[in-house]
């Protein structure tokens, strides 16, 4: 593979940025990297033309419009739309023009609400989403769906990786856009240079959530496309949860902002609880290395020495 051209479709998000960045380090030597500007690939026809021209060997998908619970609830028809818009090209013209090999980054959101914990990867569509992301849920068992059907179907070598909650450099810190973990970051650094006394914390604190480095997540994604090849989908995670409050007092220490976490019942908690199942991972032979209390800590370093650009 590190001979072969690779597209890292969305090189410039939070996971695939971190493909790019293993992938580099594994000695990759021909990666297609393309901004959306230069590649849209919501446009059926520059996707088309992309992998004529250049013909990839292995194809990374981590393209996806993403955010949090005000995002998916204030913009469902742009998250069904464009992540639909995406994996159907993507995947379409990378078995027309030859790709070898395919992974369909997924979403451990999915899994239905109130499924059993650990959540299983049989457990799919087992039972009604989680209401607060259901439009990106959709749009994503359509392209896992999708992936299956081209294997079925054609013989197409794709496969898809479901992760948990991710976070790490690179990161969306958005206050309205972003997931709990980078927002809890960019709330208490906010609040301790300005000397407040509290941070609100979106929902009461109960909710229960398990979260996994990005680098870790693009250590698994090239250890599945080395070693699985399966149409059933594979958990990604580090099969351990923590409750929002208790994340919340972490952010709040690797920060140092000493101040009250005041939680707001009015607002949503979404799913009460998302730990994934990960043996069959675990089995392939691959394990997490970067604990969440390191990760953390990591991760407000890269937002402190980037926190001026991206308020702009």
């Amino acid at each position: 593979m590190d001979d072969s051209p690779i597209l890292v479709a969305g090189h410039q998000g939070l996971v695939g940025s971190a493909i790019v960045r293993r992938l580099l380090a594994g000695g990759a030597r021909q990666l297609l990297l393309r901004t959306r500007r230069e590649l849209d690939l919501c446009r059926q026809a520059e996707v088309e033309r992309f992998f004529a021209e250049h013909r990839p060997h292995y194809v990374f998908l981590a393209a996806a419009k993403v955010g949090g619970i005000e995002a998916n609830r204030s913009q469902p028809a742009q998250f069904l739309r464009d992540n639909l818009q995406i994996q159907t090209n993507v995947i379409d013209a990378a078995y027309r023009h030859g790709t070898r090999k395919l992974l369909f980054l997924g979403s451990s959101c999915i899994y239905p609400r109130l499924a059993p914990q650990p959540l299983t990867e049989d457990c799919l569509l087992t039972g009604p989403l989680e209401p607060t992301n259901e439009w990106y849920a959709i749009a994503k068992i359509a392209g896992l769906k999708m992936c299956q059907a081209y294997r079925r179907e054609f013989g197409f070598d794709a496969i898809c990786a479901m992760p948990t909650n991710l976070y790490g450099p690179g990161d969306n810190f958005s206050l309205t856009g972003s997931h709990v973990l980078p927002a809890l970051i960019r709330k208490c650094h906010e609040a301790k240079l300005q000397h407040a006394e509290a941070v609100e914390v979106w929902g009461t604190g109960t909710p229960r959530r398990e979260f996994l480095h990005v680098d870790d997540l693009a250590d698994a994604c090239v250890h599945l496309m080395r070693h699985y090849s399966d149409e059933a989908p594979i958990n990604v995670g580090w099969g351990k949860d923590v409750s929002i409050a208790e994340l919340a007092r972490m952010v709040a220490a690797a920060v140092g902002f000493e101040g009250e976490l005041r939680f707001d019942g009015t607002k949503p908690d979404g799913t009460p609880r998302k730990l994934l199942d990960t043996s069959r991972l675990t089995r392939l032979g691959w394990q997490p290395n970067i604990t969440l209390q390191a990760g953390i800590e990591s991760t407000y370093d890269w937002y402190r020495s980037h926190a001026q650009a991206l308020r702009r």
